[in-house]
This record gives C-alpha cells, structure tokens and sequence, in this order.
C-alpha cells in the first residue's frame, strides 16, 4: 500500500473536520495538504510519520485559509473612490468622523465574514438577526422553516459558535510568537 492510499481515509476525516472552522470545502482542503505533500516528498522525501505529518498539514492549511478569509474583500464591497480633489477639505474636524465610519465598517465586514463561514443554518439565521429590517422572531422563525420556539436556544448556539470561532482567530498567534 502506498502512502497515497495509506493516508486518503485520514486526510478526508480531517479535513471534513476542519473545514468549516476554516471557511473552505473540505476538497479544497485535502487539495491543499496533498500539494504540500508532493512539496515535502520532491524536497526532503517522504515524512518519517505521515500520520502526525498529515494532521499537522491540515491544521496549517485551515489556518491559512482562515487568515486569507479575514483579508480577502469582495470587490463588491470595496466602495469607489471619493469624488473631488485628492487634498483636504475645508472641514478639519471630517478625518476623525470618517476614521471612525471606515473602522466602523470593517467590523462589520469581518462580523459578516465569520457568520459567512458558521457551519448549517447559524449563517441564515445570524444574517436573518442582523438585518437592517428587523424582523420579528415569527418573521424570522418563518423564513427559516423552524418553530418560533426553538429559534432562542438555535441562535444561542450559533452565537456560541461565533464566540469560539473568533476567539480562536483573534488567540491564535503568528509563527514565532507575532500577532497580526
């Protein structure tokens, strides 16, 4: 048996499990791994323990995609330049309330970013409560064909969700010890 056929069941499971958290399809994930594979092998040859290689590999690829997710913006997102002249304006004051609207806005850009990437029917139902129209537990209960009853302790999950994903992103240092 070679080490391809050795390691396709273990690499599948892992990134199955790793997937979501990372934001990715598992496929995406196992094609990723097997490519820092053939890397090492054309390096170095194969790892003395593949099995320990290979879970390692997986948790390094969710990183990175989790990290390319944080900085990745949809172009529809980016707004378009400011009309006018590129000095300032005659309202000094302006700086500070617009440094504020942009922070503003990339919160809630990686806020979406995260729900974006909760896994089963957390995304629907986080978007359906942040919405702009507000609606109402019936509305939203509606919309997602589940009872109005079981939306709290549905949505109490999915933000317990949120909560480890985020904390999990915001703890997780850089290689030697830097934090972005």
């Amino acid at each position: 048996m070679n080490i391809l056929e050795e390691l396709s069941p273990l690499l599948a499971a892992e990134a199955r499990a790793e997937a979501h958290a990372a934001g990715i399809e598992a496929a995406d994930l196992e094609q990723g791994v097997w490519l820092r594979l053939l890397e090492r092998t054309r390096r170095t040859g194969p790892p003395a323990e593949p099995a320990a290689w290979l879970r390692t590999a997986v948790r390094t690829e969710a990183r990175d995609a989790r990290r390319r997710a944080r900085r990745e913006v949809p172009y529809e997102q980016v707004g378009a330049p400011a009309q006018g002249s590129a000095h300032p304006g005659p309202y000094a004051g302006a700086e500070s309330e617009v440094e504020s609207e942009v922070l503003a806005a990339e919160e809630r850009r990686a806020l979406r970013a995260a729900v974006r990437r909760l896994p089963g029917r957390c995304p629907r139902l986080l978007d359906a409560l942040l919405s702009k129209t507000d609606p109402t537990y019936r509305e939203i209960a509606g919309e997602l064909g589940i009872s109005q009853g079981s939306l709290g302790p549905v949505r109490s999950r999915c933000l317990g969700c949120l909560r480890r994903m985020l904390t999990a992103e915001v703890a997780a240092p850089d290689p030697w010890g830097k934090e972005r």
